[in-house]
């Protein structure tokens, strides 16, 4: 055991920077920390970073009697606009996680264009694409003034909210999508010299994927030996002066080095046990951390481990990724060892009217004896170790006072969790069997700990599929190298195969499709369309018809030519460019927010330099470039589509120029009309007129589509 516990730190091999926190107070649930900072907010002077893997818009940070007497808004993006006018020279940035199609039912759509709509020009939102297919940003940042930092296990993010009482029904438990269970997390909030290392990490996340840099970080800002004025005061500081560092997790990103100083920590804080090992995390996977423990069990005889996590998963790949794996976690720990001195638990309440609720556990805390004390994002899963983006905030008890400050955190914790006082919990850690007492006498009608038994969720049948999807060590498709703008190898040279079988897979399964509608769907045939829509002439189903048919085109990647001279042929010279042209516009919005969501998980780890290089153009040349592509359709409909979406383009952007470069050529299409098909077969003098003229306004129309496109770039441009 090392003397000072601070020397266990050892930069660049077990953590990223050393540090002091001058001030720190945990911030237990999510009640507590919307609350400090909706305060720290309000404070605000100069600068706002806030980083997560998720900033929902949506977001109340207050409620009840808070919230009702509140002199600023409670909602984040109402709040974020309110300080951004207040103060005209502040800077806010937020950093979001570009997530996957897995978590879309969780998400707010359109996050970015929501936050840009919402709040003014001082109030800056990038979505982080870079993070390798399978892995996400993790992180979770807020920095304020460079003066404070909050950081752990919390977003600001649906199903978060909840008071430290976790009553199986609470009336403000409710978010954007409805009522929630009862759900534990931890933050913590510090100030002093470790600000200016969280101050470095989130500009570099925020430099490096952003066209717009971030300001220097203000190093003038309230002296380190004094509590800061944005610092929420009904929050007061519950411990000084305690050594800490910060570990990371970097995966693979464009040339950065990979970093697992998280799972180095780990490792070597559980090496340093030697009384009590609390642990409270979201998902207990990572074998390796289980043999560690193990491992540690045997060599301390007197050492005990209580793990406290969730009761039951939530869909089927956490049961078959994380639960099923949880057994096996829970196997390897306690192999040949005294079942008594581990216990893998969850955290239940069943209150006097016999309703029963259990805790969903979200924290990521770690207390190793009375010397460390981890608050961070990392889950003890493969992905948090080597996949995803992390940070933990580990704290070091240099001094009695240090040690009893890390003691009060864990105390009070498992006092939550087992319906006792702190004083409680202080006289059980007194005792020779703290583990054993801990779990008897537990008070009928309070949260109460209980032995998982995860067997009842999952038969594992599925685990080796559902583990390497949802809870992998490796990128699910290897990161592609660049130089120069040309690929020049992928980052992880065992994953080639992998990429060629799943580039084959997708190229397989489109063609499958499009065969199977081809010869499977009786009305995908240019007769059988227009047939179609003929029923539909003078009924009230005109339009929505036509929208319906466009959109299933689309995700057909049915020919939109055909599509178009069909309608043209129903429905005329002048309603069927209309009718087109709304069906298409449609269409476009759909294919663009399917691929918005597949994102940097799907089109763009699979068309590599190809993708990026339609993407310039239209980051580029915006809606000019759109209109071009369309005037001139060197990709088929839908993928011009889809590429946009993942694009750096804006949704109404990328409409406009839709708008521009298709209109010609759909009213082309109207003044041909049923003529085009029988232009050859019967040449009249009407048929060849309308052809002619259909060419001509063609030819005009996209003169005029051109002039129309450049003087909105120009006045755009002025605007900006």
């Amino acid at each position: 055991m090392k003397d000072n516990a601070s020397s266990l730190f050892q930069q660049n091999e077990n953590c990223w920077q050393t540090s002091l926190a001058s001030y720190a107070t945990p911030l237990i649930d999510g009640a507590n920390y919307y609350s400090a900072l909706h305060s720290a907010i309000c404070k605000a002077q100069r600068s706002i970073f806030i980083v997560g893997w998720d900033i929902d818009s949506r977001i109340r940070l207050l409620r009840g009697d808070e919230e009702k007497n509140a002199s600023a808004p409670s909602v984040i993006s109402d709040l974020l606009k309110w300080k951004a006018e207040q103060h005209e020279n502040i800077k806010i940035y937020l950093l979001r996680w570009d997530s996957s199609l897995a978590f879309f039912s969780q998400r707010e759509m359109w996050a970015k264009e929501v936050w840009d709509n919402k709040t003014p020009d001082n109030v800056q939102t990038t979505l982080d694409s870079t993070i390798p297919m399978g892995g996400s940003q993790h992180q979770k940042v807020v920095v304020i003034d460079d003066e404070i930092v909050f950081s752990g296990g919390m977003d600001v993010s649906t199903n978060r909210w909840d008071t430290r009482e976790h009553l199986v029904e609470h009336p403000d438990r409710v978010g954007p999508d409805g009522p929630h269970g009862p759900l534990h997390d931890v933050q913590v909030l510090t100030s002093g010299p470790i600000v200016e290392s969280f101050g470095q990490l989130v500009r570099w996340r925020w430099d490096r994927i952003s066209e717009q840099k971030a300001i220097p970080f203000d190093s003038s800002s309230t002296p380190l030996q004094e509590v800061p004025p944005s610092w929420p005061k009904h929050f007061p500081p519950t411990m000084e002066n305690l050594p800490c560092a910060l570990a990371r997790t970097i995966p693979f990103m464009d040339g950065v080095e990979p970093v697992q100083e998280v799972r180095r920590m780990l490792l070597d804080l559980i090496a340093e046990a030697e009384r009590f090992i609390f642990i409270e995390n979201q998902f207990t996977t990572r074998q390796e951390i289980a043999e560690a423990l193990n491992k540690q069990l045997k060599a301390h005889p007197g050492l005990q481990v209580v793990i406290v996590s969730s009761y039951e998963p939530k869909g089927k790949f956490e049961s078959e990724a994380y639960w099923a794996s949880r057994i096996d976690f829970k196997r390897i720990l306690e192999a040949g060892i005294d079942k008594n001195r581990v216990k893998m638990t969850y955290s239940t309440l069943t209150n006097q009217l016999g309703d029963s609720t259990q805790k969903r556990v979200h924290s990521k805390v770690m207390s190793i004896d009375d010397r460390y004390l981890v608050i961070g994002s990392s889950n003890i899963s493969n992905r948090s170790m080597s996949l995803d983006t992390e940070v933990d905030l580990i704290f070091a008890a240099d001094t009695e006072q240090n040690k009893q400050d890390i003691v009060k955190v864990r105390d009070d914790l498992l006092a939550e969790r087992t319906g006792r006082s702190i004083e409680q919990i202080e006289e059980i850690f007194n005792t020779p069997d703290p583990l054993g007492n801990l779990l008897s006498g537990q008070q009928p009608h309070r949260y109460q700990l209980a032995e998982v038994e995860d067997t009842q969720f999952t038969s594992k049948a599925w685990q080796p599929v559902f583990s390497s999807l949802s809870d992998p060590e490796k990128p699910l498709i290897a990161p592609i190298q660049m130089a120069n703008g040309k690929v020049v190898g992928v980052g992880n040279p065992k994953q080639k195969t992998i990429v060629f079988l799943m580039a084959a897979l997708l190229v397989l399964v489109l063609g499958g499709l499009v065969f199977w509608a081809a010869h499977s769907i009786p009305w995908l045939s240019a007769d059988n369309l227009e047939q179609f829509l003929q029923d539909t002439r003078g009924t009230m189903w005109v339009i929505p018809t036509i929208c319906l048919v466009y959109v299933v085109a689309g995700l057909l990647f049915f020919p939109v030519t055909v599509l178009s001279l069909a309608v043209a042929a129903v429905y005329g010279p002048i309603w069927g460019p209309i009718y087109g042209m709304m069906g298409a516009l449609i269409s476009s919005a759909m294919m663009f927010g399917l691929g918005h969501i597949m994102g940097s998980k799907g089109l763009r780890k699979l068309g590599g330099a190809k993708v990026q290089a339609v993407d310039e153009k239209f980051k580029n040349s915006g809606v000019v470039g759109v209109a071009v592509i369309r005037l001139l359709p060197v990709a088929p409909f839908s993928l011009v589509n889809l590429v946009a979406g993942i694009s750096s383009i804006g949704l109404m952007q990328f409409l406009a120029g839709t708008f521009l470069g298709m209109f010609p050529p759909m009213i082309a299409k109207g003044l041909v009309g049923d003529s085009l098909g029988k232009i050859f077969s019967d040449p009249t003098p009407q048929a060849i007129g309308y052809l002619v003229g259909g060419i001509a306004c063609w030819i005009l129309m996209i003169f005029v589509s051109q002039k129309l496109a450049r003087m909105y770039q120009l006045k755009k441009a002025q605007n900006g």
